[in-house]
């Protein structure tokens, strides 16, 4: 399902929301949005969850950035560390964006869930324990202006980046190279792989099993992924973990769906001339 987040919620909220619905425990969400964030959260349910290390990871955001304050955040939710007495015209913040596109050097915020001998980040903020952070690689994709009120100092910024980007630590090092400090004060995810904004649904339009059923996503339209039909011999081999040979002349081809009755029914990973089987499925 392609869910439209709400303000205020966690991903998690969505998810604990949809199993009360649907009564099926095994949902599970593809990226977590911060519960101030709103926009495109992808949702997988029942079987469908074992296919969502296959979807693709890259995401689009309309953000919103504050300048001429920091917060220990990074977002509008932290409390204020820095107050900036500097006016950035949208020239300057023109001139600097290309300095954040490509692949850069990023540092989670301290106020993240990445774990650092096997402790989260935030934990080691709350307690006001220090802890070596180290900078990660993100690639940022798209990095455009939409628009900038110099009045109020309040810019909104279009991006595009790869899995594990901190869009509250773009805001934060856009802030930084400026000398006028900055934080995400809103944020709106607009596309998650082939998940669009366009096409996704409230969660207040579902308040029974019917509305979810009527709003599910067949896999194979969301997976970026080849696919190949299984015959009926190639089924019953399948079914059974057994490999099938390899008919395709893509040399670059690595993981394929397998496809049987209109169905997802296998992942298979390409080993030469070989499809191994790593996932079955009865039916998706």
């Amino acid at each position: 399902m392609n869910i439209d987040k709400p303000k205020g919620m966690t991903s998690h909220d969505v998810v604990s929301r949809l199993r009360k619905i649907t009564k099926i425990k095994q949902i599970g969400h593809t990226g977590t949005l911060d519960p101030f964030a709103t926009g495109v959260l992808p949702v997988c349910i029942g079987k469908a969850t074992r296919l969502i290390e296959y979807l693709q990871d890259d995401k689009e955001y309309i953000a919103e950035v504050q300048f001429g304050k920091n917060t220990d955040t990074y977002d509008l939710d932290g409390q204020v560390t820095d107050v900036f007495d500097v006016k950035i015209s949208e020239e300057d913040l023109v001139n600097v964006l290309p300095k954040f596109r490509g692949e850069i050097s990023q540092l989670p915020p301290i106020y993240s869930a990445i774990k650092v001998n096997g402790k989260k980040l935030y934990d080691y903020a709350r307690k006001g324990e220090e802890v070596e952070i180290q900078p990660r690689k993100v690639t940022i994709t798209k990095l455009e202006l939409l628009s900038f009120d110099k009045e109020n100092q309040l810019a909104q910024i279009v991006v595009g980046c790869s899995k594990g980007t901190y869009i509250r630590s773009l805001a934060y090092d856009i802030g930084k190279e400026l000398n006028c400090g900055a934080y995400l004060s809103a944020l709106k995810r607009t596309k998650a792989g082939k998940f669009v904004i366009e096409n996704s649904i409230s969660l207040e339009n579902l308040k029974e099993q019917s509305d979810v059923l009527k709003n599910l996503i067949n896999p194979i339209d969301v997976l970026d992924l080849p696919t190949r039909e299984l015959t009926k011999e190639e089924y019953e081999r399948v079914s059974h973990g057994m490999s099938i040979s390899n008919n395709s002349s893509d040399k670059n081809l690595h993981v394929v769906i397998l496809i049987y009755s209109g169905k997802i029914y296998a992942v298979g990973e390409v080993e030469e001339n070989k499809v191994i089987v790593r996932k079955v499925f009865t039916q998706v």
